[in-house]
């Protein structure tokens, strides 16, 4: 066995199965745990991802985030197990393969054009009981509305 062949044997042992496909422009939160003494916690940091580097193991983004005129940027390695989660929040709409342009920038300005992207459900969706329901309820509210009609108005009174 070559050498390259058992180094890639070896890292694909530690690549995580399940990461979330986001790319350069969008808004994520990354749950990091952290150890303090005896204890451990998760610590969730919010930001744009404004750049991601290398491959396989060693792949690593940058999320950058702008606070109260303090900014602040971390870089996390994908694959590492202190990275508990990740979660997007927004798809961004870039046209670049980095944002460091952003750095400088604050308030309107730091802001990336949001893509709308739907979130897909894991369960497949009940459309016959749905639209038995809307049936139901639409025939409800037609024969409430005849009821209304049938009652005989009252003559007003001087």
């Amino acid at each position: 066995m070559s050498t390259s062949k058992l180094i890639e044997s070896f890292e694909s042992s530690y690549l995580k199965k399940e990461l979330p496909d986001f790319k350069i422009g969008d808004t994520v939160k990354v749950h990091t745990k952290i150890k303090e003494g005896q204890k451990e916690r998760i610590q969730i940091f919010m930001g744009i991802v404004i750049a991601k580097k290398g491959s396989k193991l060693s792949e690593t983004f940058t999320v950058y985030r702008n606070a109260y005129g303090c900014s602040m940027e971390r870089v996390y390695l994908i694959h590492s197990p202190n990275v508990h989660k990740i979660e997007i929040l927004k798809r961004g709409k870039v046209r670049r393969a980095k944002l460091y342009y952003l750095k400088g920038k604050s308030g309107k300005k730091a802001k990336v054009q949001e893509k709308i992207f739907v979130k897909k459900t894991k369960a497949p969706l009940k459309t016959k009981e749905k639209i038995e329901e809307v049936k139901e309820r639409t025939e409800a509210s037609a024969e409430e509305k005849k009821t209304k009609e049938t009652k005989p108005k009252k003559p007003k009174e001087y």
